[in-house]
């Protein structure tokens, strides 16, 4: 089963073309904040397909399914995207399921890009036979997504356990997108490092920052990539200790056995993850248990493997669903 994901990203598009958790091939491209993101997709969806059909003697690669991932609020039912990212307002309220399935011939799935990652972990990667657990994903935001009793959680409202970056962690800190005050995501995020970095009583000591704020587009990343700066050092610390709370109130609020720690800066893992485990221990309520923590199996590609194995449910739903009604019109 050949399935396009696209994962909505918070700076770009990834793309990938699976078959189960193998990527077959994938890509990214930038994001445009505009509706000309979906003719972008749809362009280099079809160069994918031609290069994965060349690599195959010629046999057409057609697509089985597509999943869809969004920074944002997922109305099953509908199909559609009702809060999101800022860079995604064009598609709020717009039935993606209904695009996906027109531009690519083939029944397509919407999922928030959270709870997708932590489906993929569960189905194929670091979650394999847990029944609770809990992901959060640092990055452009904070996106987070909890399994319950073998159940990824969703609330009455679509909107549970994928707002644990939106709690508020200082309360005379930072306003968030979401309009809250001081969430973890308005403290400790991609979209907040330039501001922190800018505020820094110690910025006019840093070469490394200055001059990576006039050349723009500043990364998690380069917090990682500089150990031996002083601004680096108290921002990652302050970073730390904000995913820290994050993800202390995800532990109270779900009690997991397993915390999976996912973002493309988690390449940098033996620099985060054993910080995170302390601080999440030195704060959980007493008798809480103590959950263990990974990082994700492939953390750049979570969402696409999640969104891989949310078409595969869906296609067996679909079988049992058309099984049945056979049965029915025979009886």
């Amino acid at each position: 089963m050949l399935v396009l994901c696209i994962d909505f990203g918070g700076t770009a598009i990834k793309l990938g073309l699976l078959d189960g958790s193998r990527a077959r091939a994938t890509r990214a491209i930038p994001t445009t904040g505009s509706t000309l993101d979906l003719t972008n997709v749809r362009g280099a969806v079809d160069d994918m397909l031609r290069d994965l059909s060349s690599l195959s003697a010629g046999e057409e690669a057609r697509i089985d399914g597509v999943g869809i991932a969004v920074p944002g609020i997922v109305d099953q039912q509908r199909g559609s995207l009702v809060a999101a990212h800022e860079k995604y307002v064009y598609a709020i309220d717009m039935d993606l399921r209904a695009w996906a399935e027109v531009q690519f011939d083939a029944p397509a799935v919407i999922e928030n890009d959270a709870r997708a990652a932590l489906l993929g972990e569960v189905r194929y990667g670091q979650a394999v036979g847990e029944r609770d657990a809990v992901l959060i994903i640092l990055g452009s935001g904070i996106g987070t997504a909890a399994l319950i009793d073998g159940r990824l959680f969703r609330g009455v409202h679509d909107h549970g356990g994928v707002l644990g970056g939106h709690v508020t962690i200082e309360f005379d800190g930072p306003k968030c997108r979401c309009g809250n005050v001081g969430c973890a995501e308005a403290v400790a995020s991609t979209w907040a490092l330039e501001r922190v970095v800018r505020e820094h009583p110690l910025l006019s000591t840093s070469p490394w920052w200055r001059e990576r704020l006039d050349r723009g587009g500043v990364e998690l990343k380069d917090l990682l990539d500089s150990p031996e700066d002083v601004v680096s050092r108290d921002i990652l610390d302050r970073f730390l200790r904000a995913w820290g709370a994050a993800i202390v109130g995800l532990c109270h609020s779900y009690d997991p056995n397993l915390v999976i720690v996912s973002g493309g800066v988690m390449r940098s893992a033996d620099a985060i993850l054993p910080a995170l485990t302390t601080y999440v221990d030195e704060h959980l309520w007493s008798s809480s248990h103590r959950p263990r923590f990974v990082t994700s199996t492939v953390p750049e590609h979570s969402v696409l493997i999640g969104l891989s194995a949310a078409c595969d449910d869906d296609a067996q739903y679909r079988a049992v669903q058309d099984q049945n009604r056979q049965e029915r019109n025979s009886s």
